[in-house]
């Protein structure tokens, strides 16, 4: 509340200017207002430094007609006085009242000419600024100033001129202030954000005097520009260094992916008993969690809770991604729900923490709580809420994203684009995701990797190699996904010669180094093909030892074509590898099995027991009324059980009509063949068809989702079922897509 009381007479102009500054300070209009009535009342003829104050201040309070009222009835007005006025019309952006102002001006000194500058310059005008610079220069009446230079070369940093930036350091050596650090370190940021670092570095050099200001623009440059070593020299090297310097080496680390060495100097700096804020914090978190760091990230966490950061936001949501992408999802929504204030970084932090962590569910619905709170989804949100749908294989909650995304404009970020191409070619929708990539106005190498994966999950080996030759037409570069995608559709179509020829060049003529999975991708290629001899002869040649994947993977096709030598060979070097790992148990099992060697299958049994080794349970899931129905072998927890087993029994009696004979070898116990039929019979994919030849209505797809690979009865059944119901059958097992149609599957009987 404002009282004027008989004292505020007895005030000199120094308290009224104080008062000023406070009322600016908490935007109090009203306030400001009352004490110009009061400096009216008590002074007959105020000061030209009080009304120029009361000019400035109703400026800054964003009251421009009443600063100019004021202006207006100074009497006899100073040069400060229409600097005063030029200056609250530059903040506002009012460039034509600047102009009127500046050229009507009496005389002109160099705070005018500056004040002008600076307008244009704010108002990003730089034509009128140079315009006005060279003005200035030709006037050459008064003694120029530092501040008219650096305010130049600032300007010509944030533009992007360098070579205006050049021609200005050209005139800071002939006027002679290359000596001024106000002047020396925006034309080192000038030269090192167009680029520039060596004439940066020179520029750094040829100034007498250097303050931490000038080491942390060059140290900032040395990072943008990778010289991360140069610029650990020159940090090393200054004598004094601040939190602004130390924050500066630690986030360069962190975004060049230095991590450990982000997370040590960290250590260090916090042993300097230096002040940190929130991006300090959040570059050694990025690295903590970058390299799943987890330790380390508790000790970051611990020290940031003894400081007044720990409510902060942008801190709360790096903690978060954090404990993500360590895995540990439990701590991670420990922060979320204790965090007072989020935004969509908080929110898009935990939902993707879920997504990579396998938790495909809960990332929608946190998507869904997002909204409730009424945060709106920026591109990376909804791109990983459309990607967490992709591995759930739920096209319906997916496409609606997809109509969110065109209705918000969303669609135009390539991070959604790209993820509803990967969603449409997980669902089984390879159409709708060519078509939806034929749409895009541009595409990246994501892009086309997408949809090359698309068409590799369904075995389409002609169409994907299309798409990647004319993906190298476009002169787009493929990385090591795109080449997983090309190899595994050469290996699930049988194509050793062409496979072989593509894993050459990746090495030879795009300068990729191989990985596990390209090598896991080789040996299915061989193997696959029955050409197990020449799979084995591959690994000998290997730089490293298959990873389990590849040595699984042979152990598969040694049970397809029944090879117990390299089978054995393959389970040995698995068993070493991964001892508590059952695939290695169960694929020999049924190679022995095949071979009729129950004792040994008895044997692999036993030796599974004794470990306490379990086999993963087989279950299938399909999704009706958006509600998702699991089934497992033999399950009849379904309230509808006896309908799907009704339906199951006269499905075998159709199919055995048409030609369907039970594959005894996928029934891995010594039982009598009735028995083994009865088991195939009760398999959760067939449950899960069965349900959805019920439910789903006639002339939609049915689509289940399995979590191991589809076994060979279940394959050859689903054929016969799609014939005999004339239904189209899309199931999506732990290797790649089938679909079913008229007896016909797409893998070719290949997978």
């Amino acid at each position: 509340m404002f009282y004027m009381t008989p004292s505020f007479y007895s005030f000199s102009s120094n308290h009224y200017c104080a008062l000023l500054k406070l009322y600016c300070e908490t935007r109090n209009r009203a306030n400001a207002k009352k004490l110009h009535c009061l400096i009216i009342k008590a002074f007959r003829n105020p000061e030209t430094f009080l009304l120029n104050n009361l000019v400035g201040s109703y400026a800054k309070l964003g009251n421009i007609t009443y600063a100019r009222k004021v202006f207006d009835h100074i009497p006899q007005p100073s040069i400060y006085s229409w600097n005063t006025i030029l200056s609250s019309y530059s903040k506002m952006g009012l460039v034509p009242e600047m102009e009127r102002v500046f050229y009507a001006m009496p005389t002109r000194d160099v705070v005018s000419w500056n004040s002008l500058i600076s307008g244009y310059a704010g108002c990003g005008s730089i034509v009128q600024s140079v315009k006005a610079y060279n003005l200035m220069l030709n006037d050459g009446s008064f003694n120029l100033s530092h501040i008219t230079f650096s305010t130049m070369l600032i300007l010509a940093s944030s533009q992007g001129c360098v070579q205006l930036g050049r021609q200005i350091h050209g005139h800071v050596v002939k006027f002679g202030f290359q000596s001024y650090v106000f002047v020396g370190s925006p034309l080192v940021d000038m030269y090192s954000k167009s680029g520039l670092i060596s004439c940066a570095t020179r520029a750094f050099d040829e100034m007498p005097e250097k303050n931490v200001v000038m080491y942390n623009t060059l140290i900032t440059g040395l990072m943008r520009c990778g010289k991360l070593e140069d610029s650990r020299r020159l940090f090393y090297d200054m004598k004094d260094r601040d939190s602004i310097t130390w924050t500066t080496m630690i986030a360069g680390f962190s975004q060049n992916g230095f991590y450990r060495e982000a997370i040590d100097l960290f250590g260090e700096m916090s042993l300097e008993k230096l002040e940190m804020d929130q991006y300090t914090f959040g570059s050694v978190l990025t690295s903590c969690g970058s390299v799943m760091a987890l330790q380390e990230g508790k000790q970051v966490h611990a020290y940031i809770i003894r400081t007044d950061y720990k409510d902060n936001i942008f801190v709360g949501s790096a903690l978060v991604d954090m404990y993500c992408k360590c895995k540990c999802i439990e701590s991670a929504e420990t922060v979320f729900k204790k965090m007072t204030c989020k935004n969509v970084v908080s929110w898009t932090a935990m939902l993707v923490g879920y997504g990579q962590n396998g938790f495909s569910e809960e990332a929608v619905r946190v998507f869904g709580d997002m909204q409730k709170y009424g945060v709106e989804p920026d591109d990376f949100t909804l791109g990983s809420v459309i990607s967490s749908c992709a591995n759930l294989a739920s096209l319906e909650e997916g496409a609606q994203f997809h109509g969110r995304a065109l209705v918000s404009g969303l669609i135009s970020f390539l991070t959604v684009s790209n993820a509803l191409v990967t969603l449409y070619g997980k669902c089984g929708s390879i159409e709708d995701s060519h078509r939806l990539f034929s749409e895009m106005s541009f595409r990246d190498e994501v892009s086309w990797t997408a949809l090359v994966s698309g068409y590799a999950q369904f075995g389409k080996a002609n169409e994907t190699i299309r798409l990647f030759e004319s993906m190298l037409a476009n002169g787009l570069k493929p990385d090591r996904v795109t080449f997983i995608g090309v190899l595994s559709a050469c290996s699930r179509a049988g194509l050793v010669e062409k496979g072989n020829q593509i894993f050459e060049s990746m090495i030879k003529e795009h300068g990729i180094v191989p990985m596990h999975d390209h090598y896991t991708c080789m040996i299915d290629l061989f193997s696959r093909a029955g050409r197990l001899e020449e799979a084995r002869d591959f690994i000998h040649k290997m730089p490293f030892n298959p990873d389990a994947i590849g040595w699984a993977t042979l152990l598969s096709s040694c049970r397809f074509y029944e090879n117990m030598e390299i089978g054995k060979w393959a389970a040995e070097f698995l068993l070493e590898l991964e001892p508590h790992n059952t695939a290695s148990y169960i694929l020999l099992s049924s190679i022995y099995a095949a071979k009729g060697k129950w004792e040994e299958v008895a044997r692999l049994r036993k030796g599974m027991r004794d470990k306490g080794l379990k086999k993963e349970p087989g279950c299938s899931w399909i999704k009706y009324k958006n509600k998702v129905h699991i089934f497992s072998a033999d399950d009849r927890s379904n309230p509808f059980s006896d309908e799907i087993y009704s339906e199951l029994e006269k499905l075998y009696h159709k199919m055995i009509q048409a030609g369907y004979v039970p594959d005894m070898n996928s029934v891995l116990h010594d039982v009598e063949d009735s028995e083994k039929i009865k088991m195939l019979n009760h398999h959760s994919e067939k449950l899960a068809i069965a349900f959805g030849l019920i439910f789903i209505p006639p002339g939609l797809p049915i689509r289940v989702v399995k979590n191991l690979r589809v076994c060979g009865d279940c394959h050859n059944a689903t054929k016969y079922i799609s014939k005999v119901t004339q239904r189209e059958i899309l199931v999506r097992d732990a290797a790649r897509f089938h679909l079913f149609k008229d007896g016909i599957c797409s893998c070719g009987d290949f997978w």
